[in-house]
């Protein structure tokens, strides 16, 4: 029951982990979209590079954030026969895909387009709503920021965890994605910001050529991040140390482990013998006394061998429950008896 409990539990943690991503992912694509639209027709009417690579940066977002989103909906399927611990990992193969696309889609775009602006240079337009768009892109980037980030951190005190461990190694890889996403437009909006305001009133068109190149390198760093984030996470590696000493401690402290997880017949029977009744024991001895043929010994043997081997399955059940109760990350757990 304790081990039915726990799996429930993990399983609603989950439930409640994907849709609080699902939650985040689609503000960041409604804010993504409008703030898309705001910098295109900006980017048109001041004929900014800076502001043109805004517009492209929201558009790369709007589609990575459709795949994670599509990452979330196959993750949230229910374990099958031959998926028996779930589709998980398939969020980080989707987010894997969406960091690949942040690189080539913005970071590319971004660059080329800089590139092309300086070989290629053109007066500056009136910059006025460039910077008002610019002004309502922070205040929304801004919102799904704070918003990704208190959703990261309520699971991180959930996982007993610093927010900067779950950033790097969390089980989250969406609502991570989304709030390095924020940063990178925070950071890209004064970017593009600084560098028209500069390019009009100094006059130099370059400035504003650079940056543009400057917000395709930084989509690109965040992108190499994220590709470096997921690939780590899709590659199996081992636990955190501080967890693997808090479950060793946990089995070698539990009386019926030997080293090695051996367990210890003695203990295993005296558990199975608690676990009758005064009246039962009683019964059991006054037949083993009346067995007067090998069979009639045999036959109560094997029934209580029987009952030892099954207290075996509970006290396996009963440690896989308390190291998940100790260190909650713990997924699956599989104890091989030597």
């Amino acid at each position: 029951m304790r081990r039915d409990v726990t799996m429930v539990e993990g399983n609603l943690q989950r439930k409640e982990t994907l849709e609080g991503s699902q939650k985040v992912v689609a503000f960041a694509i409604t804010s993504n979209f409008l703030m898309f639209s705001g910098k295109l027709y900006a980017a048109i009417v001041s004929g900014s590079s800076s502001m043109f690579s805004e517009a492209l940066h929201s558009l790369a977002d709007i589609l990575n954030e459709c795949l994670l989103m599509w990452g979330i909906l196959r993750s949230l399927r229910q374990p099958d026969p031959d998926h028996p611990y779930g589709f998980t990992m398939e969020r980080y193969a989707w987010a894997l895909v969406s960091g690949v696309g942040i690189f080539f889609l913005g970071g590319g775009v971004s660059i080329y387009h800089g590139v092309s602006s300086i070989i290629y240079p053109h007066a500056l337009g009136d910059p006025t709503m460039a910077w008002y768009v610019l002004g309502a892109s922070l205040l929304f980037e801004g919102a799904t920021m704070t918003y990704a980030f208190r959703t990261i951190r309520k699971a991180a005190i959930q996982n007993d965890v610093s927010t900067k461990e779950y950033v790097l190694r969390g089980a989250d890889p969406t609502t991570v994605q989304v709030l390095l996403e924020d940063v990178a437009a925070v950071t890209g909006i004064l970017i593009a910001g600084i560098s028209i305001s500069l390019s009009s009133y100094l006059a130099m068109p370059i400035l504003d050529s650079i940056g543009s190149i400057s917000i395709g390198l930084l989509l690109g760093s965040v992108a190499g991040f994220l590709v470096k984030r997921n690939i780590s996470s899709l590659v199996e590696r081992r636990m955190d140390l501080r967890k693997e000493r808090e479950i060793v401690r946990v089995l070698s402290e539990d009386p019926v482990v030997k080293t090695e997880i051996l367990f210890q017949g003695d203990h295993i029977t005296e558990r199975y013998l608690h676990s009758l009744s005064t009246e039962e024991l009683e019964k059991e001895l006054l037949i083993l006394k009346n067995s007067k043929t090998d069979e009639e010994i045999k036959e109560w043997v094997v029934k209580h061998g029987s009952g030892v081997i099954g207290m075996l399955g509970s006290e396996v059940d009963r440690l896989e429950w308390e190291i998940k109760k100790a260190v909650p990350q713990v997924k699956h757990c599989d104890l091989e008896i030597l």
